[in-house]
């Protein structure tokens, strides 16, 4: 494992701990947003660790593809494994699927099941993939001005370069948050995001669409 990788899930968990428990001083719920992939994974082993009062945390996800969520490709099975493990599994975790045939008929839904939880999320963590995309918002998608505009809480994406339907929360959602963090890791990410930083075309690379609100960077070689 890159330990300055590891260094950083840690330092990040610690934030988070921080943000989750700031929030629960003073509200009975808090609401954790994360993304998927393996970059976070170190991560949610740290945060797991944390005695934080799980049973009062709502994990969701920024975004989803539209499989069952047992499969390996599954962002919910990814945080089931990896982050609701000893007292963390105590938190109640809320998923962006539904047993719909797709992702177009079964949004309403997930709205309706998302609309219950404590917005404003006290964290959002983002990632970032090599052509800029960050949760499901991507430069190929017909769906991305729908995404980026709408107030509704989550769009139904398709995309040509990528095998599956997703469902992602829109931007607006996103950019409700209390706090936003961008999690990266390599030095390609780095200079992904540099190009983004040094243009303001949204549809190109829509990770730029949160450049602008305050954005804490967690990056590691």
């Amino acid at each position: 494992m890159n330990t300055s990788r590891e260094h950083l899930a840690h330092q990040l968990a610690e934030a988070v701990a921080e943000a989750l428990n700031a929030d629960l001083a003073h509200q009975d719920r808090a609401l954790l947003v994360v993304s998927g992939g393996s970059t976070p994974v170190p991560f949610f082993h740290a945060l797991a660790a944390k005695p934080l009062p799980w049973s009062r945390i709502d994990v969701t996800l920024a975004d989803e593809r539209w499989v069952a969520e047992d499969a390996d490709d599954s962002n919910a099975r990814l945080v089931r494994k990896h982050l609701l493990t000893g007292n963390a599994a105590a938190a109640t975790f809320v998923p962006l699927t539904t047993d719909d045939e797709t992702p177009e008929q079964g949004a309403a839904a997930v709205g309706e099941r998302l609309a219950g939880l404590a917005w404003p999320a006290s964290m959002v963590i983002l990632g970032m993939g090599g052509d800029g995309h960050t949760a499901s918002l991507f430069p190929d998608s017909q769906e991305l001005a729908l995404a980026l505009s709408t107030e509704d809480t989550v769009v139904a994406v398709r995309t040509p370069s990528q095998p599956q339907a997703r469902i992602t929360l829109s931007a607006d959602r996103l950019h409700q948050a209390k706090r936003h963090v961008l999690h990266l890791n390599g030095e390609d990410k780095r200079s992904k995001l540099a190009a983004a930083l040094g243009g303001d075309d949204v549809r190109e690379l829509p990770i730029r669409a949160f450049l602008a609100c305050p954005l804490a960077i967690y990056w590691a070689p």
